[in-house]
């Protein structure tokens, strides 16, 4: 007899937790693939019309106060138009998706903002890195946000938000800390580091906001593109203010989503409810 949220397969003897993610793992005949439902809608972002955001929502039924939410950043020139991921992908793509099943599949609900023309994010370019407030960034997610709390993407704890992202997106979740204060309860960075960085050119200012959330650091220590040491930075300023802070470096990893990531993400989040 089969439970609740459970799903039996008779003929093979097995059973899988329902999910809203399938995944068929890599072989050597076949790549990996993981594909998750999700659903869309348009945010208005100010002089620039709307973006698409694809968010999902875990089966079940939600808490009392709604489902906790991460907010999932896209890298530089991919796009989240849609929760499907394939093993061949670059910068470690398919761990992102993991990552996607692995929070929803664990009560997180998703949410996947467009960066403008799905291209990256405002955060740290010249001339809006340090006037972020006049971006279409900051009217966008500010208006996100406020979706969230809305109850636009359903049943959700706009008072449990968090965030991540790779790369641009690693930086954006920086920027939360930076521009949106109070607004997130813990941050995971992968191959990016402080807001307003850039690879190579990363200054990290020696006091942060005293209220800056617990951050997860997750770097590649051959990264080309994003140098560890850039990350370190702002690891060291965290520690040295008594900031809540890890980080996990992969040795032997480029500039990519690294195969630890699904779990220390979720596990990272699950500390700070």
């Amino acid at each position: 007899m089969c439970c609740l949220l459970v799903v039996c397969c008779l003929a093979c003897g097995q059973a899988w937790a329902a999910s809203r993610c399938s995944e068929r793992k890599p072989s050597l005949l076949l790549m990996g693939k993981i594909s998750c439902s999700y659903q869309s809608r348009w945010i208005d972002s100010g002089l620039v019309g709307q973006r698409k955001v694809i968010y999902q929502l875990p089966l079940g039924v939600p808490p009392a106060q709604g489902w906790p939410v991460v907010l999932v950043y896209q890298g530089s020139f991919f796009p989240l138009n849609d929760f499907t991921y394939y093993s061949v992908m670059p910068f470690g793509g398919y761990h992102e998706g993991q990552l996607i099943k692995r929070l929803l599949d664990n009560g997180f609900a998703v949410v996947a903002p467009s960066a403008p023309a799905d291209l990256f994010w405002q955060t740290n370019l010249p001339g809006l890195a340090q006037h972020y407030t006049h971006s279409t960034d900051y009217h966008f997610l500010g208006n996100v946000f406020a979706a969230i709390a809305a109850g636009e993407f359903g049943p959700l704890d706009s008072q449990r938000k968090y965030a991540t992202g790779i790369s641009s997106g690693g930086y954006n979740s920086s920027r939360m800390a930076v521009s949106f204060a109070g607004e997130f309860r813990a941050l995971a960075i992968q191959s990016a580091s402080y807001a307003t960085c850039s690879g190579p050119l990363c200054t990290v200012p020696q006091v942060l906001p005293a209220d800056h959330p617990p951050t997860l650091f997750l770097h590649g220590f051959v990264d080309m593109t994003v140098p560890w040491w850039s990350m370190n930075l702002y690891y060291q300023r965290l520690q040295e203010q008594g900031i809540s802070s890890a980080r996990h470096t992969d040795w032997l990893a480029g500039h990519e989503w690294l195969e630890q990531a699904p779990e220390l993400i979720l596990d990272w989040f699950r500390r700070y409810p």
